[in-house]
């Protein structure tokens, strides 16, 4: 069983890897520098329901390195952790206190990794001008948080590999 696990584990990392990577690709700009979709999310709320939180951090956190490593840059990582650590802190939490399904949780952690990276960006360019873009981030993070806890949602429900 523990083999199976591992399997599991490391094909839903590939699976945020190449949902990080396809993510890359998309020429995606809502008014706000670093914007993206958020598509790896669905991985790690899929992770955090099926498997558990522990999973799920180790699965982000290989993510975020591995991803920044091939793909990106050392800013990009630090962007990324800072977002992916509150966001899903946040996620597991709300998901403990059994108040949203899976689409309420995604959308929590999508508004929570933009504050995060919002916060970090305030940091690096010592300015809190920044943070005129919160509502385009709140609103972006609440709309591509559904969206991926949607599709997490059907994955969940129709997954034959647990």
């Amino acid at each position: 069983m523990k083999t199976k696990k591992l399997a599991l584990l490391g094909l839903l990392l590939a699976y945020a890897m190449i949902l990080s990577y396809i993510e890359s690709l998309i020429p995606f700009f809502g008014g706000v520098p670093g914007m993206k979709l958020g598509l790896p999310n669905m991985a790690i709320v899929y992770l955090i329901y099926s498997y558990g939180n522990k999973e799920g951090a180790v699965v982000n956190l290989l993510r975020i390195v591995l991803t920044g490593f091939l793909f990106g840059s050392m800013f990009g990582i630090l962007f990324s952790i800072a977002g992916a650590v509150i966001s899903f802190i946040v996620m597991c939490v709300v998901k403990k206190t059994d108040i949203f399904d899976v689409r309420g949780v995604s959308i929590c952690g999508g508004v929570a990794h933009n504050i995060g990276q919002l916060l970090i960006a305030a940091f690096v360019v010592k300015t809190s001008g920044i943070i005129y873009y919160l509502p385009l981030l709140l609103i972006s993070g609440a709309l591509c948080g559904f969206l991926n806890g949607l599709i997490a949602d059907y994955m969940l429900k129709y997954s034959k590999i647990l």
